[in-house]
């Protein structure tokens, strides 16, 4: 029961049960593994939280809105009829939160849902345009930590933007987290705790499929970063201390990259140190697998075939938002990585 959420109460037990019977529309199953004949997941059913009194995505938003950014300081929202997320999760949220219409702009890793991979682009979240934030007029900019480089968020505030950022983290506190400050921010609380309480749903959903899995050997998973460079294919390895690593073991999965000391993002690991870890599955982003050319391209890296994973071809590709972005559909994601570790 620990290893997604320690929190999970008899309440949310029996509201899982009672709204197990309001099957609602499921927002997109994103994960699949490669040459699989059916995407595990699939075919899962979302329930949405059961609305009691009046719908709080009616109404317009509560301004002026005050909130605590992860800097200590009060900021103070006057308007969101131009929004500009600065990650994508952070726009994602803004979408859930029902106000997608007044976002004007977004960085280049947002791409849920739809509509968000439609807007204009203000540069990567960690490098961000400052002359083309300010150029869009932003009645409030929203990001979290990370966001930047430092001087342009100077420059925003120079220039009289709003800005509120939050912190950022890897644990599965971190959607809600983000979810309640954003909706803060934006005056429209209520919708967030509805947010918070699908996520929890989803939480208690994933535990439930945990439980039927309990008695099965727990696979050693390992996550790659695969890109193309110049000098041909390359793969990075996630290991302790991510999204990715939170991700694998509250699957009931073991991080093979954490086992052997690998800590952080984008860290290089040797053929040897690969073979070593002994995946029995390689879990890696959509895009990613794509870009060096699909399963084939991934099983041709040195060390790869050496490994249980490779012999065996487990090869579990994610979208990346889906699976790490820490954001409204984490609790569908982590249901949807249960199914593809524990086929």
């Amino acid at each position: 029961m620990g290893h997604i959420r320690n929190r999970v109460t008899l309440v949310w037990l029996i509201i899982v049960a009672i709204i197990l019977i309001l099957p609602a529309y499921h927002q997109g199953m994103t994960a699949s593994r490669v040459n699989a004949q059916q995407t595990p997941g699939a075919n899962t059913t979302v329930y949405l939280p059961l609305i009691i009194g009046p719908n709080p995505f009616q109404g317009p938003p509560q301004l002026p809105a005050i909130v605590t950014d992860m800097n200590g300081d009060t900021v103070t929202i006057q308007s969101v009829e131009r929004i500009i997320g600065l990650s994508g999760d952070i726009t994602e949220i803004i979408f859930a939160l029902g106000l997608g219409d007044q976002v004007v702009a977004a960085d280049i890793s947002a791409t849920y849902p739809a509509q968000a991979r439609q807007l204009p682009k203000i540069g990567y979240q960690r490098d961000l345009n400052a002359e083309a934030i300010i150029n869009f007029r932003p009645t409030v900019v929203i990001g979290k930590r990370g966001a930047g480089p430092p001087p342009v968020l100077v420059q925003l505030r120079q220039a009289g933007l709003t800005l509120a950022m939050t912190n950022d983290g890897v644990s599965l506190d971190t959607p809600a987290e983000k979810i309640r400050f954003v909706a803060q921010a934006l005056g429209v609380p209520a919708r967030g705790t509805m947010l918070i309480e699908q996520l929890e749903a989803d939480f208690a959903a994933a535990e439930a499929a945990l439980q039927q899995v309990n008695n099965q050997p727990k696979p050693r998973v390992i996550f790659l970063y695969l890109r193309q460079g110049e000098e041909g294919n390359q793969r990075l390895v996630f290991g302790a201390n991510t999204a990715t690593s939170t991700m694998i073991t509250a699957a009931g999965g073991i991080d093979a990259a954490a086992e052997i000391g690998i800590r952080g993002v984008l860290q290089p690991i040797t053929t040897e140190a690969l073979i070593a870890a002994q995946p029995d599955v390689i879990l890696v982003f959509e895009s990613g697998l794509a870009e060096i050319g699909g399963e084939e391209g991934l099983l041709a890296l040195p060390g790869i075939a050496q490994t249980p994973a490779g012999q065996n071809r487990r090869i579990v590709a994610m979208d990346g938002q889906y699976l790490a972005g820490m954001n409204p559909r984490t609790g569908k994601a982590l249901l949807d990585l249960i199914g593809l570790l524990y086929p």
